[in-house]
């Protein structure tokens, strides 16, 4: 086998993909799983808030309090 062409990165079709492409694409990928980690944790962070300031408001949701305690304990990086 050429060194070249396994150490060269390629696509799923077999066309091979410049490393800067590459890197923009891994750059985007990364910034997306940072902003999903933290809308995770804003959004279980407002839910504790909301659990604490207004438990009522719970309910009115559909939720119950166990639901919230376990989605509230959830690492950032767990859906």
């Amino acid at each position: 086998m050429n060194d070249t062409l396994a150490s060269a990165p390629h696509q799923a079709g077999g066309t091979p993909v410049e490393p800067v492409e590459m890197s923009r694409r891994n750059l985007a990928t990364l910034r997306s799983i940072i902003a999903a980690w933290d809308e995770r944790k804003r959004f279980r962070w407002e839910l504790e808030q909301m659990s604490k300031d207004n438990p009522h408001l719970i309910d009115d949701i559909g939720l119950t309090r166990r639901q919230v305690e376990a989605e509230i304990a959830k690492p950032f990086w767990r859906r």
